[in-house]
């Protein structure tokens, strides 16, 4: 299962995301739900890093990526955060909580 944790404040504005573990919904380079939160995910990183100026950290190694804002978060950055927790959202809508599980976690 994918594990999504997604950083917010208290007032519910996103500030990252931490994403763990394989779907295993299909042999590998076969799993549409691995590919599509990965697809979601780093396209929210890269996105961040050339739309916006926002200042942020992360990590990734395989079957593990991380992202948080350090600084002020930006209204695009904010945008992009939000559509990539909708599309995860779907994701876990329409396949289920045994693939990807999302935690939201007040920091």
């Amino acid at each position: 299962m994918i594990t999504v944790i997604v950083y917010q404040r208290s007032d519910g504005e996103y500030i990252g995301f931490e994403t763990s573990g394989h779907a295993d919904y299909a042999d590998e380079g076969y799993d549409i739900i691995c590919a599509a939160v990965s697809a979601l995910t780093v396209n929210a990183v890269n996105s961040i890093e050339t739309f916006t100026e926002d200042e942020f950290g992360g990590e990734q190694r395989d079957g593990y990526l991380k992202c948080m804002i350090t600084g002020p978060v930006s209204t695009t950055a904010a945008l992009l955060l939000k559509s990539m927790v909708l599309g995860l959202e779907m994701i876990q809508e329409n396949y289920g909580k045994e693939y990807i599980h999302l935690i939201f976690k007040e920091v």
